[in-house]
Formats: structure tokens, C-alpha cells, sequence
């Protein structure tokens, strides 16, 4: 972990040591094929050749993916927010976690679960390309995968959150996670105030993709 001292508290950007084993993402409209695109086409029709997978298989995971939405993460949340033993087990262990309500991640990437707190928020980023928790959240937000996000987000996380609408007080830390290829992340948020005696729906219903990501709070309705 790289620790950047800020002049009013510790900003932390967690790496993990890890490389992306991919290119960097450049920020284009769409047009001619990169070169991830078609090396990922040339890998695709190798499976395919070789037996390895067959092209309804690669279109079911694809289709699997695309099905997933925030609301999955939110009901995890809710979870864990009325269940004490399960949010341990989800901070310890996603993958056994959402094993335990009936999500299976498969062979997707390592999930760890990063809790906000009165003295820490979290943030999440892929500082390289979009790493995401796609099985939990689906797809990512444009914004996600920009250069200004992926870079500025890293070096004045603050000044990123309050873009947000988010004000993070300065005796709070904010820690800043890139995900990889190997390791994705999401957001535990903290539980706001008035919600005591709601129901898991009624609590999955506050909470946002981007309270997962880091970059929003939970909002009780008026």
C-alpha cells in the first residue's frame, strides 16, 4: 500500500502490488477496433477452435454480466447492514458471503469488501483501465472509465468526492483502492440514521451504485 500524506490527514491508495495484465484504456469514441479488442476477438475464436468453450457458453456469461444491475449489490448491503454475522463474514470473505445468499460470482475476480466508517471512507477506482465489480454492480458508468476519474481520483481524492456532492471531514481518511484484473472491490457504506426497524427492501432501495463505488452516501428520504 502507498500512503500519500496530504496536508490535512492520509489519503490512501491501496495497489496491492498487483499490474494490470492488460492495456491501459484510452479514452476514445467508438471507432476502428483497438488492439485489446481484437486480441480479446483473437482469444475468443481460440477457445472456440480448440474446444475449450463453445460460443453459447461465451454468449451465456456475456449475457449472465450484462443481466447483473446495482440492485444486487444494494440487497447485499441491506444485508449486511441487519445481519452482524454476515457483514463479518462479507468483510472476511465476500466470495463465501454471496455465496451464502445465492450469488455465485464463478470465475470471476477475487471481491473484497471495504467498510466505511466515522474515521474512513473508501473510494474505488482502476487507475489503468475500468476494472469493475461488474457481477455485482453491472456495468460501469461512463464516468468510471474516464481518464479524468481514473487519474484525478488518485491524486486529490477529496477534491474528486465533493465533484460528487460528497464532503468528506478532513479527521476523516480517505482510502483510495485500485482495483486489478485479480481484485475488485466494493463499498460497504455506513448504515445512515433513521432507517432503525426498515426492512431489508426498504433499506436496498437507498442505496446507489455509486454509494458502492464511494463516490455517494446513502440518502434517507425526506
Amino acid at each position: 500500500m502507498t500512503t500519500h500524506d496530504h496536508e490535512h490527514g492520509h489519503d490512501d491508495h491501496d495497489h496491492h502490488d498487483h499490474d494490470h495484465p492488460h492495456a491501459p484504456r484510452k479514452d476514445h469514441d467508438a471507432g476502428p477496433a483497438g488492439a485489446y479488442e481484437v486480441l480479446e476477438e483473437a482469444v475468443r475464436s481460440l477457445l472456440i477452435e480448440k474446444g475449450v468453450l463453445t460460443a453459447q457458453e461465451i454468449a451465456a456469461s456475456v449475457d449472465l454480466m450484462d443481466s447483473r444491475s446495482p440492485a444486487l449489490g444494494a440487497k447485499v448491503v441491506a444485508r449486511a447492514w441487519t445481519d452482524p454475522v454476515f457483514k463479518k463474514l462479507l468483510l472476511k470473505d465476500t466470495r463465501a458471503a454471496l455465496m451464502q445468499v445465492g450469488i455465485d460470482i464463478g470465475a470471476a475476480p477475487e471481491f473484497s469488501t471495504v467498510e466505511n466508517t466515522a474515521d474512513v471512507h473508501n473510494v474505488i477506482v482502476c487507475t489503468l483501465c475500468s476494472c469493475y465489480p461488474k457481477m455485482l454492480l453491472g456495468i460501469p458508468p461512463a464516468w468510471y472509465k474516464s481518464l479524468a476519474y481514473r487519474s484525478r481520483t488518485i491524486t486529490d481524492p477529496r477534491g474528486v468526492l465533493v465533484e460528487f456532492g460528497v464532503t468528506v471531514p478532513r479527521d476523516v481518511e480517505v482510502r483510495v483502492h485500485d482495483s486489478t484484473a485479480d481484485l475488485r472491490y466494493i463499498v460497504l457504506p455506513m448504515r445512515p440514521k433513521g432507517t432503525r426497524g426498515w426492512s431489508e427492501d426498504r433499506l436496498a432501495a437507498i442505496v446507489t451504485r455509486d454509494c458502492m463505488i464511494g463516490t455517494a452516501l446513502p440518502q434517507v428520504p425526506a
